[in-house]
């Protein structure tokens, strides 16, 4: 079968061009890194807008892509053997993109491993530590009184900001120029700020100027500008 028969997701959110990539996603850090590549590889692709709730991300249509219910995913109808692929995690998303394209990958085999390291450094520390110190500075967990939890993500997430902050000394980029690792990792280090002042004081933000000079150049990509608010956040 072929894309679309093959994927039930589209009864749902139809494709309007199904020669080109199908992006499903929300901006949130994990989301705007798929539509951030997406931008800076200025190929065609649709966007289909899939909310965090319930009735999007656990339906029927979207589990056929996404078992694990969260967003993003695509589907590129020209995947490899020119079958359509069905994507889901945003590590796995941008490292495809980047071997179909030979974009933002490195400039040669070492580069590669490097910028894998730091994609798994964003992966597997970043993007849950950071995600759960917003749940209890600024989320729901906010109005916890017991401050164990708070205190401990913010702990973990003063160590990796401390982390990159002395890679990040005397370079501009993670690994090399420009790459998947910052796309990813620029992604997540945005929402420190994007939490807040409880969030700020809680990391001692101020004290990481190698990071904040990062992240500016990162936001002053105009891929980026337009990346982090696909799709809108309104319906």
């Amino acid at each position: 079968m072929q894309f679309p028969d093959d994927f039930p997701i589209n009864t749902r959110w139809p494709s309007e061009n199904l020669t080109v990539v199908q992006y499903y996603g929300f901006p949130t850090p994990n989301g705007i890194k798929v539509s951030i590549m997406l931008e800076e590889l200025g190929i065609p692709y649709e966007v289909h807008r899939v909310t965090l709730k319930d009735a999007d991300v656990k339906s029927p249509e979207y589990l056929s892509l996404n078992p694990n219910n969260k967003i993003p995913a695509i589907i590129d109808p020209n995947g490899p053997d020119d079958e359509p692929l069905a994507l889901f995690e945003s590590g796995a998303i941008l490292m495809y993109l980047a071997e179909k394209t030979g974009k933002f990958y490195g400039a040669n085999e070492r580069e590669r491993q490097l910028i894998n390291q730091w994609l798994m450094f964003q992966m597997g520390g970043v993007g849950p530590m950071f995600g759960q110190l917003g749940y209890f500075v600024h989320g729901p967990g906010k109005s916890v009184e017991d401050q164990h939890a708070r205190t401990r993500y913010a702990n973990e997430t003063k160590r990796l900001l401390n982390v990159l902050e002395k890679h990040l000394e005397g370079r501009e980029w993670m690994v090399g120029d420009y790459s998947i690792a910052d796309i990813a990792i620029g992604s997540w280090v945005r929402q420190i700020e994007r939490y807040g002042e409880d969030a700020e004081v809680a990391v001692d933000w101020l004290e990481f100027e190698n990071v904040h000079d990062y992240l500016d150049r990162f936001l002053e990509r105009p891929a980026v500008q337009r990346g982090v608010n696909i799709p809108s956040r309104e319906g």
